[in-house]
């Protein structure tokens, strides 16, 4: 039997009135989700965060633009960062101004402008960094997300910047759907077939969190935990693993500024029991792990270290200096011995020379008696 389809279904036409009366509805049955607004010192954080990834980017491509031309002209550069350090003064022995370039050298001209605007790029990076480090300072959010073992000052930034919030979402899955970590779904019927990640979302804070989670492999024992369960000793699911790794860390941040708790690495350890078997050593590992240090507390400890090693070494030295080593008289006749010239040593010390006697042989006797 056909079914009548109601005229509002299908519009054939848009109008101001038709949308403010279709929205109406929906708001009324509930089906309208409120817009996240965040404050104008908030935005201004978040463009400053995408800035410096802009800035880096630049100075990125302005490395690689002077790679090429060394390469081009076959003259061999220190590969990595090292060029730009200590290699630095290799690249600067080809810059030249242009207008004093001849015909056949024009890419030292462009080598030269290309190395200024990179000077410059670095020194308004250097100001841009500062300035994040001076809010991440005064912000409680950053700071806790930091005590998290291979989250670093940028991370936490960007992690902040994107969740702002932590209220708005209701769970972890809204927060790993927010970031674009989650897989597609196809479902219709009997099929139903999970593809690869949206990868909806914002694409700096879902790059910083992969490299976030390779990162978190040398530093946070469970991480690693989570890495080789997931990966299960198959080469092929090294990436799974890792953008698995990445929504784990995304959820673990939200649920920490949410709850307001810094990285607790037995509150870790009871999670993980909760979901299976946890191996003896990460158990021990956990449970003696001792709170991650932030930039300020390390370089504090490194200086008392070295305080403590040059007191130890200046006590030492003092005891050097005033008990000097003893030589045994034995030693230093055998020394004086092995030192005295030959010419040193009186004649009348030498052995005499014996001269030995001429001996007759048997024929010689018989030849002597028969004369």
């Amino acid at each position: 039997m056909p079914v009548k389809v109601s005229p509002g279904s299908n519009v054939k036409r848009k109008t101001d009135k038709d949308d403010a009366l279709k929205l109406a509805r929906m708001a009324a049955m509930g089906e309208l989700k409120a817009v996240h607004m965040p404050s104008e010192s908030h935005r201004e954080f978040r463009s400053l965060v995408k800035y410096r990834k802009t800035l880096d980017g630049r100075i990125n491509k302005m490395k690689c633009i002077i790679r090429a031309w060394f390469v081009n002209h076959g003259i061999a550069i220190d590969k990595g960062d090292k060029a730009w350090h200590t290699g630095r003064a290799l690249i600067n022995s080809y810059r030249k101004p242009l207008v004093e370039c001849e015909p056949n050298e024009l890419w030292k001209g462009e080598l030269d402008m290309e190395l200024t605007q990179m000077d410059a790029l670095i020194v308004h990076m250097d100001v841009v960094i500062k300035r994040l480090e001076l809010i991440g300072k005064n912000d409680p959010r950053i700071i806790r997300l930091r005590t998290i073992p291979g989250v670093g000052p940028r991370t936490a930034e960007i992690l902040v910047a994107c969740i702002d919030d932590p209220h708005r979402f209701e769970n972890g899955r809204q927060v790993s759907a927010y970031f674009g970590l989650v897989p597609r779904q196809y479902q219709s019927g009997e099929t139903d077939r999970n593809g690869r990640i949206t990868k909806r979302g914002n694409p700096l804070a879902r790059t910083i969190l992969v490299e976030c989670a390779w990162s978190s492999l040398r530093y946070n024992p469970w991480a690693k935990h989570v890495y080789e369960r997931i990966q299960g000793k198959q080469k092929t699911r090294k990436k799974k693993a890792a953008i698995a790794l990445a929504r784990k860390i995304a959820v673990l941040a939200w649920a920490l500024l949410r709850d307001e708790k810094d990285w607790d690495p037995k509150q870790m350890l009871e999670v993980t029991e909760s979901f299976g078997r946890v191996s003896p050593a990460l158990k021990e590992t956990l449970t003696t792990m001792k709170p991650k240090e932030n930039s300020d507390q390390r370089k504090i400890r490194l200086r008392k270290e070295a305080r403590e090693a040059n007191a130890v070494a200046a006590a030492v030295a003092t005891k050097t200096t005033k008990k000097p080593t003893a030589k045994s008289p034995q030693s230093t006749k055998a020394s004086t011995k092995r030192t005295k010239p030959r010419s040193a040593i009186p004649k009348s010390s030498a052995r005499p020379v014996q001269r030995l006697k001429p001996t007759l042989t048997t024929a010689s006797k018989k030849a002597s008696i028969a004369v």
